[in-house]
C-alpha cells in the first residue's frame, strides 16, 4: 500500500512574485545488498526485492521531475549472503574480471546518487574492507554523529554536506541552491559493531548532534536541509522528552528547527502510513527494505524575504511489487534495470556456486514456522552452538555440568554457573511477510542455510544474572502475545507491532505462559503494567527458579546493547563479550559434526479451556504440521496478506 500525501505550508516570510522551485527528493534505506530479485536463502526469485527494480522506479521519477536528487540512508553494503561474500572474496571473481568495486558501489554509481548516508551494518565486515568499498564510490558519503578518536583513523564519511544546484522556478529562471544534508546512525553501533569500532570511535546522540549541525549549515548558506536518518520512527515520541542515546530517533528529529526533510529507516516499516502523515508537519518517507519500496518527496520550494521555505510538500512510496488478493503470491510490478542487472551477474553467479557448498547434515527439517508458539528444532540448533562455544573459550570452571542443579542462594562467584542460552527467531513472518520464515528440509546443510538460521551479524555475548533477571527476560519476550480472555473465541494471538527478534527462548528452562495475564511490557520493551506477570512455574532441571539464584546466559551483542528492555544487559553483568559472530559460531558447530535434533517442547501456555486463538504463519506451515503434534492447530483461510490463518486451542 502507498499513500501520496500533500500539505501546504504559510510561509515564514514575505514572498517574492512567481518564485517558486519545485524538487524531488529520491529515497531508498536498508538495501543491504539486495541487487537482484533474489532470495539466497530460498535459492529462488523473490519479486519483493532488488535495487535493479528500485532503479526502474528512479528513471521514471526522473522522467517526471527533472529537478531531483537521490540518496540512500544506510544499510546498503551488508545484512546479506552477497554481503558477507564480496567481503571474504580476493579482488579477482572466478571469471578473471577484476573487481574494481563492490557491486553495490557500482550500481549506485550508475545511479548517480546524490548522497548516501552511513548505516549500522555497514560496518559489519570492518573498516579496512568498508574503507575500500567507499573508495571506488563517485557520490559524498555523510554520517554526522560518528566520530573518530584521535589517531584512530581518517574519517570515513563527512559530518555534514553542502550540494550545490542549479535549479529553474516556475518561470524558467536559473537560482544556484545550496542543499544541506545531514547523516545519523544510532549511537548503539559502537557496542553491536564492538569487535570493529571499540576504542576507534564514538557515536553521539542523534538529536544532540542535529541541534549542533543544523545552524552550522544555515551559517554556511544552506536554503534547505535533508537528514538521512538511519533511525526508526516512533511517532509517540513527538512532543516528549527523548532518551538520551534513543536508537529510534527520527520523529525527535524531525522538531529540530531547521531541518525540512526526514529520510527515516533502520527498523524496515514504511513511512507515509495511513495514520501517520507526516512527522510534526515535515515531510518525511521511510522506504521499506531490501528496496521494497522508493520514497518519493515532492517539494514546491518559494523564495522569500526570510530565503527559501517549503511552500508544499508531498510524500509516497513506490512499491515494486503488490500481493496478489487472491492467491497471496507476490507479483512484480516493475522488470530488472538491465545495466543493474549486468553489474550485479559475476558475483550472483560466483555466489551462486558457493552457497551451494554442503558444510553438514540434518535429519531433521529446520523451520521456524511454529516458533512463536513452540520450541524449534532450527532454533535449538543455534542454542547449542552457542553454548557450546562458551564452553570451549571461557574457563573449564565457569560453568556448571548440565546435570548440575543452580545454587539456591546469590553468591559474588563466576564459577559453577548453570548455562543457559536465548535465541530468537529472526524469521517469522511478520512485517517481512509470509516468504519470512526458515523452511530448511531435512537432509544436506548447505552454506546459505547457516545465514538463514541467523541472518544477523551479531557476536556472541554472555551475562551473569540472577534468577529474577532471567524472569523478567521471559516477561519481555512473552509480550509478543496479547491478552486473551478465557472463553475467547479467535482471539488474534500475536501484537502485530512486536518484531519476533525481540521474542527470546530461553534454552535450558522450562516454563508456561498465562495469556489471561496482561503484557508486562510493550512492543519497544516500555513497562506497561509493572504487576503484570505471565511466566509460570519457571524451573531449571525441574526444580523451581529463584530470584536469588545466578545463570550464565549465552546471547548476542544486539540484547546486551540495551535500550529493549531486557533485564540484567549492564556492562557489569559480562561474563564474555566476544569478537566472533553468532554465525561463525554456528557455522564452526556444523563443520565439527554437530548434527541438529529434534525438539522436546519444554515451555508452553497454560491451558484454557474453551478458548481459541488465531495466528497468520507460512501457508507452508500446513505441511508442516505433522512436526508440533502437541500444539492443537487448525488450518484456515488464506489471507490478501498471503499469510494463512491457523487456530490454535488453548
Amino acid at each position: 500500500m502507498q499513500y501520496n500525501l500533500t500539505h501546504s505550508r504559510a510561509d515564514a516570510g514575505r514572498s517574492f512574485s512567481n518564485v517558486e522551485i519545485d524538487l524531488r527528493l529520491l529515497a531508498t534505506s536498508d538495501l543491504h545488498a539486495n541487487l537482484l530479485a533474489w532470495d539466497y536463502h530460498s535459492d529462488k526469485v523473490a519479486p519483493q526485492r532488488g535495487l535493479a527494480r528500485i532503479a526502474t522506479l528512479i528513471h521514471t521519477a526522473r522522467f517526471e521531475c527533472p529537478q531531483n536528487l537521490l540518496f540512500d540512508n544506510g544499510d546498503f553494503l551488508h545484512g546479506t549472503i552477497l554481503g558477507d561474500y564480496m567481503a571474504e572474496i580476493t579482488p579477482t571473481l572466478r571469471s578473471g574480471r577484476p573487481l574494481h568495486a563492490h557491486p553495490m558501489i557500482a550500481a549506485m554509481n550508475l545511479l548517480r546518487y546524490d548522497a548516501v548516508a552511513l548505516g549500522n551494518h555497514e560496518f559489519g565486515h570492518g573498516l579496512g574492507f568498508l574503507r575500500r568499498s567507499l573508495a571506488a564510490s563517485r557520490f559524498p558519503i555523510v554520517c554526522s554523529n560518528l566520530y573518530f578518536k584521535p589517531t584512530r583513523g581518517a574519517p570515513l564519511a563527512a559530518p555534514s554536506l553542502l550540494l550545490h544546484r542549479h535549479l529553474r522556478d516556475r518561470n524558467g529562471r536559473s537560482h544556484q541552491l545550496k542543499i544541506g544534508v545531514l547523516g545519523f546512525i544510532p549511537p548503539q553501533t559502537t557496542i553491536w559493531e564492538k569487535r570493529y569500532l571499540k576504542s576507534r570511535v564514538s557515536v553521539d546522540d542523534i538529536v544532540a548532534s542535529a541541534r549542533l549541525l543544523v545552524p552550522e549549515l544555515r551559517a554556511q548558506g544552506a536554503d534547505l536541509i535533508v537528514a538521512l536518518s538511519h533511525s526508526g520512527i516512533d511517532t509517540a515520541q513527538i512532543g516528549s522528552e527523548l532518551d538520551p542515546g534513543a536508537e529510534n530517533a527520527s520523529s525527535a528529529l524531525a522538531e529540530v528547527n531547521g531541518i525540512d526533510a526526514i529520510i527515516a529507516g533502520h527498523t524496515h516499516l514504511t513511512f507515509p502510513t495511513e495514520s501517520s502523515r507526516d512527522l510534526g508537519g515535515k515531510p518525511a518517507v521511510m522506504p521499506g527494505f531490501f528496496g521494497s519500496h522508493l520514497g518519493v518527496i515532492d517539494l514546491r520550494l518559494r523564495q522569500t524575504n526570510k530565503g527559501w521555505q517549503v511552500a508544499q510538500f508531498s510524500a509516497s512510496l513506490r512499491a515494486i511489487s503488490r500481493r496478489e488478493p487472491q492467491s497471496g503470491q507476490v507479483m512484480a510490478l516493475v522488470s530488472d534495470d538491465p545495466a543493474i542487472a549486468e553489474i550485479a551477474r559475476p558475483a550472483h553467479q560466483a555466489l551462486m556456486q558457493r552457497a551451494d557448498a554442503v558444510i553438514g547434515e540434518s535429519p531433521v527439517p529446520l523451520h521456524s514456522h511454529f516458533a512463536l508458539l513452540t520450541h524449534s528444532p532450527a532454533l535449538m540448533l543455534v542454542a547449542a552452538a552457542q553454548a557450546d562455544h562458551l564452553r570451549k573459550v571461557l574457563p573449564a570452571n565457569t560453568f556448571a555440568p548440565d546435570t548440575s542443579p543452580a545454587p539456591a542462594e546469590s553468591s559474588a562467584a563466576l564459577t559453577n554457573l548453570p548455562l543457559l542460552s536465548a535465541v530468537a527467531p529472526f524469521k517469522a513472518g511478520g512485517r517481512a511477510g509470509p516468504e519470512n520464515y526458515t523452511d530448511i528440509a531435512a537432509g544436506p546443510l548447505r552454506a546459505r542455510h547457516v545465514s538463514d538460521l541467523y541472518i544477523h551479524p551479531n557476536s556472541l555475548a554472555c551475562l551473569r544474572l540472577s534468577g529474577q533477571d532471567i524472569a523478567d527476560w521471559l516477561e519481555r519476550s512473552v509480550s509478543l502475545y496479547r491478552q486473551i480472555a478465557p472463553g475467547a473465541v479467535d482471539a488474534a494471538l500475536i501484537d502485530e507491532d512486536f518484531p519476533s527478534f525481540n521474542f527470546d527462548i530461553i534454552h535450558g528452562l522450562s516454563y508456561q505462559i498465562d495469556l489471561a495475564a496482561p503484557p508486562r511490557f510493550d512492543s519497544r520493551g516500555r513497562v506497561v503494567d509493572a504487576a503484570a506477570r505471565r511466566i509460570r512455574d519457571l524451573r531449571y532441571l525441574g526444580q523451581p527458579v529463584l530470584p536469588a539464584q545466578h545463570f550464565a546466559l549465552a546471547t548476542n551483542s544486539y540484547r546486551v546493547a540495551g535500550g529493549t528492555g531486557f533485564a540484567g544487559t549492564g556492562t557489569e553483568q559480562f561474563l564474555y563479550d566476544g569478537d566472533e559472530s553468532n554465525r561463525e559460531v554456528l557455522l564452526h558447530y556444523l563443520s565439527r559434526g554437530a548434527v541438529p535434533q529434534a525438539a522436546t517442547p519444554t515451555w508452553g501456555f497454560v491451558a484454557m479451556p474453551d478458548t481459541t486463538v488465531t495466528l497468520d504463519l507460512s501457508p507452508s506451515a500446513v505441511h508442516h504440521l505433522a512436526d508440533v503434534p502437541h500444539l492443537r492447530l487448525e488450518p484456515l483461510a488464506l489471507q490478501a496478506s498471503g499469510f494463512r490463518r491457523f487456530r490454535l486451542h488453548l
